[in-house]
């Protein structure tokens, strides 16, 4: 049986600077995304394309998702499998080619550092991200590849 979920979001442009997009040069790439409980991420594109830099791009997001989504399902993973997970960061990267008509990622690679509680762990702890990166629902729905290199240390309690 397949359950159906929906993610509603709202995207408000709030770049209009008084003359909408009378010109490329005339309105700024500013909006808010918004959702139910959460809240607001300001966000903009990309610097390289005339966006603010303090805020949030979408490029970023996707690969920020990605990330979240291996990280939540790897977790999941390592405690049904009894791998105690202490710390967990990782700094991901995704690549974008910009093509004369938009552009396209290209992959993504996730990099998290763990550690665990015991060296008998490190073994399965490092499996286990081929098994997150299946369950990943983001990494399942995107046509680029997502690559994981893990980095496992052991700190004993």
């Amino acid at each position: 049986m397949t359950r159906e979920h929906t993610y509603p979001v709202v995207v408000t442009w709030t770049g209009n600077k008084g003359t909408g997009t009378s010109g490329y040069r005339d309105y700024g790439r500013e909006h808010e995304l918004t959702a139910e409980g959460p809240p607001a991420i300001a966000g903009s594109s990309d610097p390289a394309f005339r966006g603010d830099p303090t805020r949030w791009n979408p490029e970023q997001l996707l690969v920020g998702a990605l990330s979240q989504c291996h990280m939540l399902s790897y977790l999941h993973k390592c405690a049904v499998a009894g791998v105690v997970v202490t710390e967990y960061v990782d700094n991901a990267v995704g690549t974008m080619a910009q093509t004369t008509v938009g552009g396209h990622f290209t992959e993504a690679v996730l990099r998290p550092s763990i550690t665990v509680t015991s060296p008998d762990m490190v073994d399965a702890a490092t499996e286990l991200h081929e098994e997150a990166h299946k369950a990943c629902f983001i990494a399942s729905s995107v046509n680029f590849p997502v690559r994981v290199e893990p980095t496992i240390r052991v700190v004993e309690p």
